[in-house]
């Protein structure tokens, strides 16, 4: 698939099935678009404080905080800023900047009524959080002095809760048919079904992840939500030529050759390591296929599409920056 095009993307969310690597590829993705003077926020909603932690900085308040200098690129690199959203707390800011209630609110917050309106209305809940984000993508004079930012990242739910919480709007029928939080749901949906919303994807080569990423596009598409790309997160490195694997799956590979090559590198070629080495190969031959089918799965959505490699070492603040440089080049950053 062409490269997405992201020249209207403002903002850009990230979901996918739970372990796929989806705050992995936001905060990769965070420091892509950071480049060449942009500044990016990145947002997470489900309070695991993961973006700190790849980050390795201090767990995050409910303040923008600057914690990274994206990817280097023609000329001065931008910032890539993070906030770790709360309800209680989103609450409490809508109430000091749409009513003025700064003291009250806090006294709302003692005898537990915000908590309690959270609770019994989880469509009041993502109202709060994406509230939020778009505050953060819409900024206006009643936040004034705040950062503007070239572009939001929003670490996102999993993909089985997606639609339900960018479609905020729906969500609240039930709830506000007039009034201002309802005002406010229409008014953020415009956001979320324009142009300038992305919702990217992350899945990994496996049958669930790839069924799932399928059912989260037509569920997004229905919504009248802005599917943007679908990224393969942790591909493993191609090893063995198409020759050498199909050889492996069928079992055929040369037995006389691998002992040469074991010889020729010092080591002893005995039955049972042979053995080992192409049971091993038959089991990597056979994963690849199965990787393979489900490539061919998501090409069928299609999407633009991009891979991530699987780092062996793990994910630290360096690898985040060679996944960013992977998202860039292919297109997405």
């Amino acid at each position: 698939m062409d490269a997405p095009d992201l020249s209207r993307v403002q903002l850009h969310v990230v979901s996918g099935k739970g372990g796929t690597g989806k705050s992995t590829v936001a905060a990769a993705l965070a420091l892509a678009l950071a480049s060449e003077g942009r500044h990016v926020l990145v947002c997470e909603v489900e309070g695991r404080q993961g973006i700190a932690r790849m980050f390795d900085v201090d767990p995050l308040p409910y303040a923008e905080r600057r914690i990274a200098t994206g990817l280097t690129g023609d000329g001065t690199p931008g910032t890539v800023h993070a906030l770790h959203i709360d309800p209680e707390a989103a609450l409490l800011e809508y109430l000091a900047l749409y009513y003025r209630l700064g003291r009250a609110g806090r006294a709302l917050d003692r005898f537990g009524v915000i908590e309690f309106a959270t609770t019994i209305a989880p469509g009041v809940r993502d109202v709060l959080l994406t509230g939020k984000v778009y505050e953060a993508v819409q900024r206006n004079s009643r936040n004034k002095g705040a950062q503007q930012y070239d572009a939001v990242v929003l670490d996102a739910p999993p993909t089985g809760r997606i639609t339900q919480f960018l479609n905020v709007s729906d969500e609240l029928a039930g709830l506000a048919k007039v009034g201002p939080v309802r005002t406010q749901a229409d008014t953020m949906m415009t956001l979320f079904r324009s142009p300038r919303t992305a919702v990217h994807l992350v899945t990994v080569l496996e049958e669930m992840p790839v069924q799932e990423t399928a059912d989260g596009i037509a569920q997004l598409r229905a919504a009248g939500l802005p599917v943007g790309a679908v990224v393969v997160n942790r591909v493993r490195p191609r090893d063995l030529d198409e020759d050498h694997l199909a050889a492996a799956l069928a079992g055929r590979l040369d037995r006389q050759v691998l002992a040469a090559d074991l010889e020729a590198g010092g080591v002893l070629p005995t039955p049972s390591l042979l053995d080992g080495l192409v049971t091993e190969a038959h089991d990597h031959a056979e994963r690849r296929a199965l990787e393979d089918a489900q490539r061919a799965l998501v090409a069928d959505f299609g999407l633009p599409s991009v891979e991530l490699p699987r780092l062996p070492g793990g994910v630290d603040l360096g690898g985040l920056y060679d996944l960013a440089a992977t998202l860039k080049e292919q297109g997405l950053g």
